[in-house]
């Protein structure tokens, strides 16, 4: 069975959005919060940072068209979220994080191709 460092080092290296795609920073109000969004091949992930002792509650708009953004699905954990309005509500432990995989598990069969440059196809 694996401890939960190798299961965060498996789970980094299961997301190439990382290491190949453009990143955004997700505006919230609270500074202690940190989102990035990775998107990379029609496809996007997204990383929740409280980087304070506290709890934090946070609500945010993944910032995708036409409701791409709508579900988000917890890659470490079973606590996905649903938007409502366009917007998630999450409440992040001190110190804590989540990682979300952006739509769904269907990820694969959106991905596109692509190009020699490196760049997805549009």
């Amino acid at each position: 069975m694996l401890n939960w460092t190798e299961r965060i080092i498996r789970m980094r290296k299961e997301v190439p959005e990382i290491g190949w795609g453009d990143f955004k920073v997700i505006a919230v109000r609270d500074p202690a919060v940190l989102i990035l969004r990775y998107d990379w091949r029609n496809n996007s992930v997204l990383f929740v940072h409280n980087l304070d002792e506290q709890p934090r509650e946070v609500s945010f708009a993944v910032g995708l068209p036409d409701g791409a953004g709508d579900t988000l699905i917890d890659l470490l954990g079973h606590n996905h979220s649903h938007a409502e309005r366009g917007r998630h509500k999450l409440l992040i432990e001190g110190y804590g994080y989540r990682w979300f995989r952006v739509g769904g598990l269907d990820y694969l069969l959106r991905r596109t191709e692509v190009d020699g440059g490196g760049r997805s196809k549009a």
